[in-house]
């Protein structure tokens, strides 16, 4: 999936909406804004107005990071079960040693 930016025209419209304060947080965004997608591109957010909001950098770094990233991950990981490509990993646990003891006394 090739990832996709909103168009010169939403941006504007955004940056309108906003008045140049976050969209998260509320404070005043000092240099340049960066526009997230609310529903995530990599989970078929559109590109429209409805889905676009203007956060800080450090708002937009936490939202990446702790929502989008792990919503992308969980629903590649579903399709790809649903479609058969992935299957349970074997995973081999560690056994447990007891300490030997002398039952014959």
């Amino acid at each position: 999936m090739t990832r996709s930016e909103f168009t010169k025209s939403t941006k504007l419209a955004a940056w309108s909406r906003c008045n140049g304060f976050c969209e998260e947080c509320r404070m005043k965004i000092i240099g340049r804004g960066h526009y997230d997608h609310i529903c995530p591109d990599g989970l078929y957010g559109s590109n429209e107005l409805e889905n676009c909001q203007v956060l800080c950098v450090k708002c937009h770094k936490l939202k990446t990071a702790e929502q989008d990233v792990p919503q992308i991950a969980k629903a590649d990981r579903l399709r790809e079960k649903s479609q058969g490509v992935r299957t349970k990993t074997k995973r081999k646990w560690p056994k447990r040693s007891f300490p030997s003891q002398n039952w014959n006394r």
